[in-house]
């Protein structure tokens, strides 16, 4: 049974005979999904069918052809699972807050459910949603381990705050997932053409796809495995060294759903010979990650300058008119031309492979303050950089990152400079004291060369 501690009721309505929906959104996958499982759960209970679907927009939050390709790419595979346990899997095509009451409309469903999200926009898809239909509608926090909402009721000031209430509770929710039940009841089976869906969505194509990370379950769990096999004992030593490769990269797969965060700690708790590696990680997966979906959705302005604490707003304004040595526009920035070969090079990953080290993404969002007009210029730039290249841009913990390092959100005022107030502060000198700088940039110069 799913922990009703996970679900919240977004709105009553009245329970007729008919099926229940599944609205997929943030977790896009069959197994290790709470969501799924408390709408199989509502199915078998009262004998009624089941339909999952998903809702395509043209455009979300700067994604283009690279994001939207690897998440396709994805669902196709969901819909290949879901045939194993006779659940129809079906793709819509349009603003969610109308194509999602009229299909419960058309089937005559009986409930709605829904994943949890904390950014604004699919809040708002849902409320509308909510108000055009006459059902129980249902959210299920599927996402994080300990539930957003049961984890705190308000924004917490940083992980020294959040992580206690955490792990008071963490046993509790770090279980293992029931299997799926195969329904007996099958619906029509629905086949989608996701060449046509996929070469329909009329999003930005001028960023290529990324081929080199293979979307799915099945690759997130393969990706999962190699970690633990190949990179895991050395995570602790060497993470923060972008040129060592010895993060996880399951990140892509997180912020799809493709894997669950809860599937992966359950994976990594009992590595306990390698303690560095083993608690560093787990505090970035369920720590760190969790505050970002603290900060989203009880801050609705995590993506503007008015998202900053107090103390950020009002030093950053105190130096508003401070000389900067350098000013670059958003082409220069996003074309890496800057006088800067680290962050060039950081940059230069990004639009090639989709990705940036963690450590990296605090330099290079941080040099973007030191170098635009104002803050307010830094965080748009920023977000718009991060969600054209990231393949896990339009996250929490991408809008969290963005407003730590330019606005000091989750970390305490530092000592006062020119530009970044009491904003901490990051230069060259001590990136090259983590780690060898010389060779990461050349190792993106390679990939530059080898286009």
């Amino acid at each position: 049974m799913v922990n009703p501690d996970r679900i919240a009721q977004l709105k009553t309505g009245i329970e007729r005979n008919g099926p229940v929906v599944y609205w997929m959104q943030r977790d896009q996958r069959v197994n290790d999904n709470w969501a799924l499982l408390h709408a199989i759960e509502l199915s078998v209970k009262n004998q009624f069918p089941l339909y999952v679907i998903f809702c395509l927009t043209d455009s979300f939050a700067g994604a283009g052809l690279r994001q939207y390709a690897f998440m396709i790419k994805g669902l196709e595979q969901v819909e290949i699972e879901f045939a194993k346990y006779n659940i129809p899997f079906k793709s819509l095509h349009g603003n969610p807050d109308i194509q999602i009451p009229e299909f419960i409309k058309d089937v005559s469903a009986s409930t709605l459910i829904t994943d949890f999200n904390p950014l604004k926009l699919t809040s708002i898809w849902k409320k509308k949603a909510a108000k055009k239909i006459d059902i129980p509608f249902y959210e299920v926090d599927a996402h994080n381990i300990v539930p957003c909402r049961i984890a705190s009721p308000k924004q917490e000031f940083g992980a020294y705050t959040l992580r206690p209430k955490i792990n008071k509770v963490l046993d509790t929710y770090l279980e293992e997932f029931p299997k799926i039940t195969k329904l007996k009841r099958p619906l029509e089976r629905i086949n989608n053409n996701w060449l046509d869906v996929l070469s329909n969505i009329k999003a930005d194509k001028s960023v290529k796809e990324i081929n080199d990370i293979r979307p799915g379950e099945d690759a997130a769990l393969n990706s999962l495995q190699s970690f633990i096999d190949e990179t895991f004992n050395i995570y602790g030593e060497k993470r923060n060294d972008p040129a060592a490769e010895a993060t996880s990269g399951l990140s892509p797969f997180l912020h799809y759903g493709q894997i669950a965060p809860q599937r992966v700690a359950l994976a990594i708790q009992h590595l306990t010979d390698n303690r560095e590696s083993q608690e560093g990680f787990l505090e970035e997966l369920i720590i760190r990650r969790e505050l970002a979906d603290n900060y989203c959705f009880y801050n609705k302005d995590y993506d503007s300058f008015e998202g900053f604490p107090l103390w950020g707003k009002e030093t950053l304004h105190r130096h508003l008119k401070d000389k900067r040595e350098y000013i670059y526009s958003r082409k220069e920035f996003e074309t890496a031309t800057t006088h800067d070969e680290l962050w060039n090079a950081a940059q230069s990953e990004m639009v090639i492979r989709g990705r940036m080290h963690g450590y990296l993404r605090m330099y290079w969002a941080k040099k973007i303050l030191e170098w635009s007009k104002t803050p307010d210029d830094a965080i748009s730039t920023a977000i718009y950089l991060n969600d054209k290249y990231q393949l896990d841009g339009r996250d929490p913990n991408g809008y969290t990152g963005i407003a730590w390092s330019i606005g000091g959100v989750h970390d305490r005022a530092w000592f006062e400079r020119s530009v970044f107030g009491k904003v901490r502060y990051m230069n060259l000198n001590g990136c090259k004291r983590k780690f060898d700088v010389d060779l990461y940039i050349n190792k993106i110069k390679n990939l530059n060369e080898n286009l």
